[in-house]
């Protein structure tokens, strides 16, 4: 290798034992440390974000294990490529060979279809590499015929071993001596490693007399070379925008700021952004404050018209309010319930709440003896609503919040009100 080979190829791991991170997969009596003491290796589909192993994990899983070792990327390869090899004999006097494909979920469903036979047969081992998560990218007959494992982001700990191991070992640079923490470089990855030792690869460009200085100047240099890391169609989506929701609905409005921040620099769709607030107001705070969902509609409204950057402040409007504001979902769990309840109840609507149009429906009874409630006082008369066998049957139940008390005092009012009359 040269000092032109990136550092992260430089400082792959040779072995398993040299891979950081991943305990919950290699640590002691963990999944992978049990296959490797066995000598089974099953089919597998990794998945996390970049830079984590996943590509170097599966080279060593194959070599540790005496396999042949295939590297396919998903986005090149042909069925026909794929049938050819899988027709291949080669390797199998040393079992399966290992045939290594990388953003699997790129593979259309005849690509997939095209594996499913030959990893069930055993003939090769399939390992599947994903940045997304493969409940939702990869079909259920070939995920079915897998082991699923998530790896995940390295701690800034773990990184700052990789940095410090790269200083120390890399013959390109372990004359180089640091001053300051190197904390700060790892902080910039983001759990990547492969990002980490690149950085730190920029970072040792700006040496002087073999000394890395690495002060606010340095960092704010390096840090313009990060770009964002969110995936729209990743499971960094899905994730980022399960943070924001669970933070507004438990009233973290500096959370949930940061989240709206993290989705608009990652250039999430803002009316995406705005859907999801409309349906959190209903959902989340709905009752305790109605307003809430049509300041969320007009803000969709304005966010779709607008435009960014503009939009970014009409969001945040919307997300504090929606975050400070008292929370009730009794709107959404009376709904549920009462869904739930029909899917196996068909009871007949009272004959008096029957719409009666024709005399031979007014003569059957419909409409007879029905109540208009505007015709007596406070617009009140108290009538049975729901079918017979479900008089008294309780769907919605009032929330603590200072709205839905006031309505249930003014429920019981009228009440009262119409008992003394």
């Amino acid at each position: 290798m040269t000092p032109n080979t990136p550092l992260a190829e430089r400082m792959r791991p040779k072995s398993i034992d040299e891979i950081v991170g991943q305990r919950h997969l290699l640590g002691k009596n963990a999944p992978i440390t049990r296959m490797l003491a066995t000598g089974y290796l099953p089919s597998l589909i990794l998945h996390g974000e970049a830079g984590i192993g996943k590509t170097t994990l599966a080279r060593l899983l194959a070599s540790t294990l005496d396999r042949q070792f295939h590297l396919l990327s998903a986005l090149d390869l042909t069925v026909k490529e794929l049938r050819e090899l899988i027709s291949s004999k080669d390797g199998l006097n040393f079992g399966s060979p290992v045939v290594f494909i990388d953003e699997i979920h790129r593979f259309n469903k005849a690509q997939q279809d095209a594996l499913l036979g030959a990893v069930e047969a055993g003939d090769i081992t399939l390992i599947g590499a994903t940045t997304e998560n493969p409940s939702f990218s990869i079909n259920t007959a070939l995920l079915s015929r897998c082991q699923v494992y998530k790896l995940e982001p390295l701690t800034v700990d773990e990184l700052t071993g990789v940095l410090s191991r790269a200083l120390a070992t890399d013959p390109f640079l372990k004359n180089i001596k640091v001053q300051g923490d190197l904390t700060k470089i790892a902080t910039l990855a983001g759990g990547d490693a492969r990002k980490a030792l690149n950085l730190l690869q920029i970072a040792c460009q700006n040496t002087h007399h073999n000394t890395l200085i690495i002060n606010d100047d340095l960092i704010q240099t390096i840090a313009q070379t990060v770009l964002p890391r969110y995936d729209k169609a990743g499971d960094m989506h899905y994730d980022i925008i399960s943070a924001f929701i669970k933070s507004v609905r438990g009233s973290d409005a500096d959370a949930a700021i940061y989240w709206l921040a993290r989705m608009l620099d990652g250039g999430e769709d803002p009316a995406f952004i705005g859907r999801r607030l409309v349906i959190l107001a209903s959902e989340d705070i709905g009752l305790a404050n109605p307003n809430a969902l049509l300041l969320a509609d007009t803000a969709l409204r304005s966010v779709q018209s607008v435009g960014m950057p503009e939009a970014r402040i009409i969001l945040a409007q919307v997300v504090i309010y929606l975050a400070t504001s008292p929370k009730s979902n009794t709107a959404y769990t009376a709904i549920n319930d009462a869904l739930a309840f029909v899917k196996h109840d068909h009871s007949p609507v009272p004959l008096h709440l029957r719409n009666g149009v024709t005399s031979l429906m007014k003569s059957a009874g419909y409409g007879v003896d029905y109540v208009y409630p505007h015709d007596y006082p406070n617009h009140y008369y108290p009538q049975q609503y729901l079918p017979d066998n479900l008089v008294g049957k309780r769907f919605y139940e009032f929330g603590d919040n200072q709205k839905e008390q006031g309505a249930f005092s003014f429920i019981n009012w009228l009440k009262a009100t119409n008992d003394t009359q």
